[in-house]
C-alpha cells in the first residue's frame, strides 16, 4: 500500500520535471537567436563607432545590402548552386566508396592491417596538398572539386566504418560463430547492421568535409562557386560579400545537416 502511495505521489513530480525539461529546451531557440542578434549589434557598433575598422571587420548592415542585392540579381544562386552540387556529389562518391570500403575490411583481418598504415599516412597528408595534382587529373571543370570533396569524404568514411565493424558486440559474432555461420553471412547478418549507427554518424560528419573539399577546389581552379566568389571577393577587400559567401556555406551546411537528421531518424536501429 505505502509503495502505491509513493508511486501516485511521485507521478506529479516527474510530470513537473518533464515540463520543466520541454519548457526548457524550448527556450533554447529563444537563447540562440538573442546570443545572434547581440553578436551583430555589437559588432554593427563597434564598426559604427570606428573600434572595428569596416575594412577588416565588414559590416552586418553592408553584409545585409551586398546580401539583398546578390540574391536579387541571382549571381548568389550561380554560385551556391554549383558549390551545392559539387560538394554533394563528392560526399555521395566518397562516403559511399568509403563506408563499403570500411565495411569490406572487416571480411579480411590481413589485408586491414597491410592497408592500416597506408590509410593513416594518406589521412595525415593535407588535402590541399594534393589539390594541384588533382587539378592536373581532373581538369579546372568540376571534376576536379568533386574528386576534392570525394577524397576527404572516402578516408573519414573507411576509417569511422571500419572503426564500427570492431566496436560491434563480439558475443554476437561468437554467437553466430557457434552456430556454424559463414563470415560472409556474419558480416552480412551482424556486422553491417552493427556498423549502421557509425555509417549515419559519418554522413553527417562528412557534409563539412564535403563542402571544404568543394570550396577547396574552387579556390585553385574555378569559374565559380561559392570558393571561387569568396577568393575574388577576399582579393579586393571587398569583407561584406566574403561574409555573404560564408554565410551562404553555413545555411547550406545547416540544411543538409538538417536532412541528414531526419534521415537517420527514419532508418534509426
Amino acid at each position: 500500500m505505502a509503495s502505491t502511495v509513493t508511486q501516485i505521489e511521485a507521478t506529479p513530480a516527474r510530470r513537473a520535471t518533464g515540463s520543466q525539461a520541454t519548457a526548457s529546451k524550448a527556450r533554447i531557440p529563444i537563447y540562440q537567436t538573442l546570443l545572434i542578434a547581440g553578436i551583430l549589434i555589437l559588432w554593427e557598433v563597434l564598426v559604427r563607432t570606428g573600434v572595428a575598422p569596416v575594412y577588416l571587420y565588414g559590416q552586418p548592415s553592408g553584409i545585409l545590402q551586398k546580401l539583398v542585392a546578390l540574391t536579387t540579381s541571382g549571381e548568389l544562386f550561380t554560385h551556391a548552386g554549383a558549390t551545392a552540387f559539387e560538394a554533394i556529389l563528392g560526399f555521395v562518391v566518397g562516403t559511399t566508396l568509403g563506408s563499403i570500403t570500411g565495411l569490406a575490411l572487416w571480411l579480411s583481418d590481413t589485408v586491414a592491417r597491410i592497408l592500416r598504415p597506408i590509410i593513416v599516412a594518406i589521412n595525415g597528408v593535407p588535402k590541399i596538398a594534393l589539390a594541384p595534382l588533382v587539378v592536373v587529373w581532373f581538369g579546372v571543370d568540376i571534376g576536379a572539386k568533386v574528386a576534392i570533396a570525394a577524397s576527404l569524404t572516402f578516408i573519414v568514411a573507411l576509417i569511422s566504418v571500419y572503426q564500427g565493424t570492431q566496436e560491434v558486440d563480439p558475443d554476437l559474432v561468437k554467437l553466430m560463430r557457434s552456430l556454424g555461420a559463414r563470415r560472409l553471412t556474419i558480416w552480412r547478418k551482424v556486422i553491417v547492421p552493427g556498423a549502421t549507427p557509425w555509417i549515419l554518424a559519418t554522413m553527417r560528419l562528412n557534409i563539412g568535409f564535403a563542402m571544404i573539399g568543394a570550396v577547396v577546389g574552387e579556390y585553385i581552379s574555378a569559374k565559380v562557386g561559392l570558393g571561387y566568389f569568396i577568393y575574388n571577393a577576399g582579393a579586393l577587400y571587398d569583407l561584406n560579400s566574403v561574409f555573404v559567401g560564408i554565410f551562404c556555406l553555413m545555411v547550406m551546411a545547416l540544411v543538409l545537416d538538417f536532412l541528414l537528421v531526419k534521415v537517420e531518424a527514419r532508418f534509426k536501429w
